[in-house]
């Protein structure tokens, strides 16, 4: 059982306790963790948490697939995201339970996949997702999985935010989104600091996309988060102007390269995130603002993405919610 949050835990394993024929073997808080015993134990199943310090689920179920080859995995997640439910069933997991659901559902997703049958919540019945067979290879560590491009990117352009529980979540979120607008044949704008933006490159090349056409093409510009606020906050204040003109200036660049039926840019950033982290919260706002009416004005879809504890958003409720207001959707991951 590998869960960091201590009283879902206790619950998990008092709720399987009941069931003579199950036996819980060992507890784990955190990927890294998970992985070694996993090593070490080869357990028949694995309940698995896609949330966790240290190696988040996903990357955690990539290794013990590699090293327990005979282990069945069940994630148990409050996301329930279609794509991230995909992406876990396409590791080889069979199970994917949304926590809201466990009560009622832990039991029955236990028995599926201890037989060898899938088993998805029922808050997810309304898709299809492809079996672990379907994949290419389960056992390599780069597995591509075909990039969410229905849905997110629809005729409405959109400015979302997401806010990750850790940089792991935070990488795997702007991943998804990339693929999808590339695939598509548009061209992505990544606003970010050096590590993420470091990391999202690993990660699109462990995915399978060819980043070196994409830059060539310029459908695929990357650039350095305090670069891009020196162009407009200006004695620690932000000009407007000055971010509407630099806005324009890699929008209309990128917008040249997009080859999509209907093109359109793709942003992906963090820099009301990092004023809000440098403390210049009225600035934050700002942006989010602006960035709001960019989306209204131009054929732009635009994430902003905020690595975010839930103990920070309750501590700045205030705040936290004046930036929700300013975006067309709202998740957590």
């Amino acid at each position: 059982m590998v869960e960091d949050f201590e009283p879902f835990r206790r619950f998990i394993c008092s709720t399987l306790g009941k069931r003579p024929e199950f036996q819980i073997v060992e507890e784990a808080t955190d990927g890294l963790d998970a992985v070694q015993k996993a090593e070490k134990l080869q357990p028949d199943l694995i309940i698995l948490d896609i949330g966790l310090p240290s190696l988040n689920g996903i990357d955690a179920a990539r290794r013990i697939r590699k090293l327990c080859p005979k282990s069945k995995i069940l994630f148990m997640s409050q996301e329930s995201s279609a794509d991230v439910v995909q992406e876990a069933l396409a590791l080889g997991a069979l199970g994917y339970v949304v926590k809201a659901h466990a009560g009622s559902e832990l039991l029955p997703a236990v028995e599926a996949v201890l037989q060898g049958r899938q088993f998805v919540s029922s808050g997810l019945s309304g898709h299809y997702f492809a079996p672990a067979s379907d994949s290419k290879t389960l056992d390599r560590p780069d597995v591509h999985l075909p990039p969410p491009a229905q849905g997110r990117m629809g005729d409405t352009c959109c400015h979302e935010v997401e806010f990750y529980s850790d940089h792991a979540a935070f990488v795997l979120g702007f991943t998804r989104f990339i693929e999808a607008a590339l695939e598509s044949g548009n061209a992505v704008i990544v606003v970010a600091t050096h590590s993420h933006r470091k990391s999202l490159l690993q990660r699109l090349q462990e995915h399978g996309v060819d980043i070196v056409a994409a830059v060539e093409q310029g459908r695929y510009v990357s650039v350095d988060v305090a670069d891009v606020l020196s162009t407009f906050m200006v004695h620690d204040q932000l000009d407007p102007g000055r971010f509407l003109q630099a806005a324009d200036n890699l929008i209309s660049a990128a917008a040249k390269a997009s080859r999509g039926d209907r093109p359109r840019v793709a942003v992906c950033g963090e820099c009301a995130p990092t004023l809000w982290e440098q403390g210049k919260v009225d600035a934050a706002i700002e942006v989010e603002r602006l960035l709001d009416e960019a989306v209204k004005s131009r054929n732009v879809d635009i994430l902003c993405g905020y690595v975010l504890s839930s103990f920070q958003r309750e501590q700045q409720r205030h705040i936290y919610d004046k930036i929700c207001a300013k975006h067309s959707a709202v998740s957590s991951h």
